[in-house]
């Protein structure tokens, strides 16, 4: 049976972007233990802190999917098991995978699969296969067009479809990539990628005469980005919207979270959709494309420049030392930069979140002051609880120029 909507899926990295996402809306989070998982630079859960992070979740009404999503070779088998049957115990809602060996194994403990984008799914007759053999969704590729993904929702009934709708996008198809491998033996299906293909090239010919490729960085797409026509994508009967970044900061996820959760839930005007995308550009971006659903790539759909376009940026200000609860009020160790009056900071934990707010009063010795100095402690009040060794950020514009 059709859901009313599509249930809206966030990353999370480590346990502060896991709270932001639930913080900020997410129906569901996916997430990746220290093996097996797609994102392996991410920080990720040990296999002890499995229970702990679906009781959580569960605990806030929100689906737990564990990414089991790399290749598994033979000598891994019997490991593989032993997170299954750990997975299985602690009652985690899917996992997301496309190795035989995981799903058979997944499915005969009766574990639900969803099956990972990395089978490169992209067809009606893939789908029904899929559906014999008792998977519950397929995470689509994302080289499907939008009248691709229409035409597969109205041929297969019975089973899910999962699609993109933001985030990080890859030159090689599905992700599946050998630059790494070959360049530095960091393999991408072991989620270990260094992605060399973000880099601007220079080629050389036999007798040493160079050439620059062009103004653009021509193995580093721009970011998907499907909020100026989500609601085309609502009406295709798509069952789940994910969010990539595991690998990006719990703001990010935070901040995405909160914009499609709006776009979820109401029909968005071109009013909204002009405020939402300022909201997205403020977050790290690559610039916006809007991937292969409404035609293939074109070579605008890459970025002119290397990292970040984003409009804001965080800088690392000092930790809190000391937390008062009953007035709500942070002791600030100030370690890096100047604190004042006014500036917008963001406070980050692994029970905190991340919490924004304004500096709307601070004291030094129980007087009040304007700004902070490096080495300064402070105390600093609060719109939230916070705890002890939670860091302090200050947002700014990334064009502004902030004193030390």
């Amino acid at each position: 049976m059709r859901k009313t909507k599509p249930e809206l899926i966030s990353p999370a990295g480590d346990w502060i972007s896991l709270r932001a996402a639930i913080e900020a809306g997410a129906d569901a989070v996916y997430f990746g233990l220290k093996e097996f998982s797609m994102r392996a630079k991410a920080k990720n859960f040990k296999l002890n802190e499995l229970k702990k992070v679906v009781d959580f979740c569960h605990k806030k009404k929100v689906k737990t999917y564990l990414t089991l999503n790399t290749i598994v070779y033979e000598e891994e088998l019997d490991k593989i098991k032993k997170i299954l049957k750990k997975v299985k115990k602690v009652k985690v809602d899917a996992i997301h995978s496309w190795d035989m060996a995981v799903v058979s194994e997944a499915l005969k403990l009766k574990i639900p699969v969803h099956l990972s984008t990395q089978a490169s799914v992209s067809n009606s007759e893939a789908l029904k296969y899929y559906k014999k053999l008792g998977i519950e969704r397929v995470i689509l590729a994302r080289e499907c067009s939008l009248e691709q993904i229409k035409n597969i929702k109205e041929k297969v009934k019975g089973i899910e479809i999962e699609t993109f709708i933001h985030g990080a996008m890859c030159v090689s198809v599905s992700g599946r990539c050998f630059i790494s491998q070959f360049e530095f033996g960091k393999s991408a299906n072991r989620g270990e990628c260094i992605q060399p293909c973000r880099r601007e090239y220079t080629v050389i010919d036999d007798e040493g005469k160079k050439l620059r490729l062009g103004n653009n960085f021509i193995m580093s797409p721009k970011d998907l980005c499907t909020l100026p026509f989500i609601e085309k994508l609502k009406k295709a009967g798509i069952d789940a919207f994910k969010i990539e970044g595991r690998m990006r900061s719990p703001e990010y996820v935070k901040t995405v979270t909160e914009v499609y959760r709006e776009a979820v839930d109401k029909k968005l005007n071109k009013t909204d959709i002009k405020r939402l995308m300022r909201r997205l550009k403020e977050a790290y971006n690559r610039g916006f494309s809007s991937g292969f659903y409404l035609g293939k790539p074109m070579p605008e759909d890459f970025t002119d420049v290397y990292g970040s376009k984003a409009a804001k940026k965080k800088e690392y200000v000092g930790k809190i030392i000391h937390f008062y609860s009953k007035i709500n009020v942070a002791e600030v160790k100030i370690e890096s930069r100047r604190l004042e009056i006014g500036d917008k900071i963001m406070i980050q934990g692994e029970k905190t979140g991340v919490h924004e707010q304004k500096i709307r009063s601070m004291e030094i010795n129980h007087k009040k002051v304007k700004k902070a100095e490096k080495g300064k402690t402070t105390a600093v009040k609060l719109d939230k609880k916070a705890r002890k060794n939670d860091k302090v950020y200050v947002i700014s514009r990334r064009d502004s120029k902030r004193n030390i």
